[in-house]
């Protein structure tokens, strides 16, 4: 899906990480959210409530997801899965384009 229709889209950015990392909140009229968003080359940690759906749109990462040793790399039309309650690292060496889809139960 390359657009979202009537959506509400929060004004204020999610900056993480002395800006290398922004996003914005798109809310859904059943209640879904998704966050829109650019990461800039850097070494990062996140942690997560709600399970994760990552997109990738553009660019590449790194990730290394929960319970795991070792490092997988993600381009454009890709996605991986990110369990609730946990945390996961990730390597930008240029940039990220991503869509996050937050799975609530």
């Amino acid at each position: 899906m390359s657009e979202f229709s009537n959506v509400t889209v929060v004004r204020e950015a999610n900056v993480y990480y002395d800006g290398k990392v922004t996003s914005r909140t798109v809310k859904f009229e059943d209640g879904t959210r998704k966050t829109l968003g650019i990461m800039l080359a850097g070494e990062y940690s996140f942690s997560t409530a709600a399970a994760e759906v990552m997109e990738m749109l553009g660019g590449e990462m790194e990730v290394r997801l929960p319970g795991s040793t070792h490092w997988k790399t993600y381009t454009a039309g890709e996605s991986f899965d990110v369990p609730a309650n946990s945390s996961f690292d990730l390597v930008v060496k240029g940039f990220a384009d991503y869509c996050c889809s937050y799975i609530e139960k």
